[in-house]
């Protein structure tokens, strides 16, 4: 068995507040002996499962199961939660190596036969079991029957050769797409092509700039999906035809970090593997393991929305065309003008615009005061900044999370900015998961991608980011919450088309009219935001919703497009993908020029490189229980403590311990309606 030198700082438990991995002792060159250590024991581990005389019980083979492979799942942890937020070469290079041995590691074990023996022992011994019991030996008994436990040796063998491809794919395309990003950048060398630009919007840009060499000049990075925020605000079309062009352009124009061929490699693999499990794809694969069970049910939730969502988009477009050709009479909509000419549209309308609001969006003071405000007044939370903790980059903040009564209950990691080594995107992060049986309390991270402005002066946000905090946070809360007894039930371990419900609803509290007023305030004179315009926010609720439905929806139908196609039928030319995009995005209704899906093929990192293949529409379908759970809030009173600790200790704290749609029906009482949906998004018929 590989062992550990003892001078590894995961050789040991860290013995900071809450396990808090020692990121000062930490090393690029501590990850690679950890994880395969980690590997190692754990099979060490198994095989003593496997191999034990005695008759299979809970104690010998459930619980000593959840008690293995601590080591791997803490060095794995860490390696991957650095991997997304603070990447380098080495550790690049290193995750590309590491991802196929740990598909090996995991078919090792679903795929040996004397460990399914006896979890299959205990099921069929029907048990009289603790409900979180119960529910655990159900789901291990599921995953060894997905995995492929039941093939033959040669199909098995196939199986393996699979997963391996498959991990090492997805993190090529991750690698792939991170340096497109970086490079796809747009450099700007004339200040008058910024104009309409906020001064701290333009400082950040040349802050970038100098980062990358470009002295006296302005990059602007781009984010993860296709709308890039500066958009809103920029007068010159060129830019922001520039801008636009290099967004949906990302690993699809040859050279080194096109992306096109390792997506049809994934999708094809993806495919086979399905239809080696006996499933028709991967997507019926997928969905099988959700809450949706069935690719007729999610089309039942997806396709309805697509012509209303069309029909309000285009309606949108018509009011965006008109502004346009006031500026240029013979212009047509393009979708580089979009998020301008809305924002021209809304200022007409409702005499605001996100550069009057940027001021009063602090980062800070959104934070402490709106997001922590809203956990305060909801569940009694408080929270105390740790600057005596170190986090895996200095823009990391650490803060230590108190219950009401003022039991520790975690630890929460902010890393707000962007910056090169970073991913794109927004994301929650365990770095420790809560357990009772391991005595573990939750460590969680928040990661946005916020550009950072030079030393000294506040970072400001717009309204989209204001929301994507408190979002986040709403799957730290799933974490902070947990209070579960098995490790592997913790927090967030849920399927993925319930994981994105609790952090929509979080969402609803940055709308609160009282937290809205509370962390609205000038960043420089202190002066709250106009009431007036606060509730010309709220009443603008709906406007856009017609784009916002339509890119959704397009990248949503996109995905499952790529993931219903049989191993054969997956193109084989990379000149192909724009094509296959094309003809799904037509099929389905979705095709309208001016409102490109939210991720093109290309760039869509969510379901090539993270856990979202064939599960993009869980936000909607997430979004059916959120708007659901906010009727409810409202029916009893919004926010107030008695309303958080119900959703708590009904939902939040159970994790994936129990059915999550039980879960939902014993708070709300019933099953879930799609009404409130229909009514937020404007598309009650």
């Amino acid at each position: 068995m590989t062992t550990l030198d003892p001078a590894n700082p995961f050789a040991t438990p860290s013995t900071l507040p809450y396990g808090l991995p020692d990121f000062a002792a930490l090393r690029t060159e501590h990850y690679r002996p950890a994880l395969l250590a980690g590997m190692a024991q754990e099979r060490a581990e198994m095989e003593a499962i496997a191999t034990d005389p005695a008759e299979p019980t809970v104690e010998n083979t459930l619980v000593a199961w959840e008690r293995s492979g601590h080591l791997l799942h803490v060095a794995a942890t860490v390696f991957y939660n650095l991997a997304s937020a603070d990447s380098t070469d080495e550790l690049a290079a290193l995750e590309e190596e590491i991802a196929p041995l740990l598909a090996e590691h995991t078919d090792a074990i679903l795929l040996d036969p004397r460990l399914f023996a006896r979890v299959d022992a205990l099921m069929q011994a029907e048990l009289d079991l603790d409900p979180d019991t119960a529910y655990l030996l159900k789901n291990l008994h599921t995953d060894f029957i997905r995995a492929g436990i039941r093939l033959d040796p040669a199909a098995q063998t196939r199986l393996r050769e699979l997963n391996a491809e498959i991990t090492r794919l997805e993190t090529v395309f991750g690698r792939l797409l991170l340096d497109e990003t970086n490079a796809a950048a747009v450099l700007v060398t004339d200040r008058a092509e910024l104009d309409g630009l906020p001064e701290d919007a333009i400082a950040a840009a040349a802050e970038a700039a100098t980062r990358r060499g470009h002295q006296g000049a302005w990059l602007i990075d781009l984010i993860l999906p296709t709308q890039q925020p500066l958009l809103a605000q920029l007068r010159h079309r060129g830019l922001r035809e520039r801008l636009h062009t290099a967004s949906v352009t990302r690993g699809g124009k040859g050279g080194e970090h096109d992306t096109r061929a390792t997506l049809l490699a994934l999708a094809r693999a993806r495919a086979e593997r399905a239809q080696l499990l006996g499933y028709e794809h991967h997507a019926a694969y997928v969905v099988e393991d959700a809450t949706a069970k069935t690719t007729d049910a999610v089309d039942g939730i997806l396709r309805p929305l697509a012509p209303a969502a069309v029909s309000n988009a285009r309606a949108e477009a018509g009011a965006l065309e008109a502004a346009l050709r006031r500026d240029l009479p013979d212009a047509d909509l393009e979708p580089w003008d979009w998020a301008y000419y809305a924002e021209q549209v809304r200022k007409e309308v409702r005499s605001l615009d996100d550069s009057l609001l940027r001021p009063y969006l602090e980062l800070n003071r959104v934070l402490t005061e709106g997001v922590f405000r809203a956990a305060h007044e909801l569940y009694g939370l408080t929270f105390t900044e740790r600057p005596d903790l170190i986090g895996y980059h200095p823009d990391v903040r650490v803060f230590e999370v108190f219950n009401a009564d003022g039991s520790g209950l975690g630890l929460f990691l902010g890393d707000y900015w962007t910056r090169d080594s970073k991913r794109g995107g927004a994301w929650m992060n365990n770095l420790v998961d809560q357990s009772h049986l391991l005595d573990e309390k939750p460590v969680v991270v928040n990661n946005l991608n916020i550009p950072k402005p030079p030393a000294g002066e506040p970072t400001l946000l717009t309204w989209d980011e204001v929301i994507t905090m408190f979002h986040e946070f709403g799957h730290a809360l799933h974490g902070l919450f947990s209070d579960v007894r098995y490790p592997s039930q913790s927090g967030t371990e849920v399927p993925r088309d319930f994981v994105e419900y609790p952090s929509q609803v979080n969402e609803i509290w940055a709308w609160e009219p009282s937290i809205l007023a509370a962390y609205a305030v000038h960043h420089q004179t202190g002066e709250p935001m106009p009431a007036e315009w606060i509730e010309t926010l709220i009443a603008a609720r709906q406007d856009g919703e017609g784009f916002a439905t339509t890119e959704y929806l397009a990248a949503a139908l996109l995905d499952q497009a790529w993931y219903r196609l049989a191993p054969e039928q997956v193109p084989t030319d990379v000149d192909e993908v724009q094509r296959f995009e094309a003809a799904a995005l037509a099929e389905a209704g979705v095709d309208f020029a001016p409102v490109p899906p939210r991720y093109r093929s290309t760039y869509f990192n969510h379901v090539f490189a993270g856990g979202y293949s064939a599960g993009y529409y869980s936000y909607i379908w997430s979004e059916v229980l959120d708007a659901d759970t906010v009727t409810w809030f409202e029916e009893n009173g919004g926010l107030r403590r008695e309303n958080g600790d119900r959703f708590r200790s009904v939902l939040l704290s159970r994790g994936g311990s129990v059915d999550p749609m039980d879960a939902f029906r014993e708070l709300r009482g019933r099953d879930p309606q799609t009404g409130p949906l229909l009514a937020r998004r404007g598309l009650a018929v």
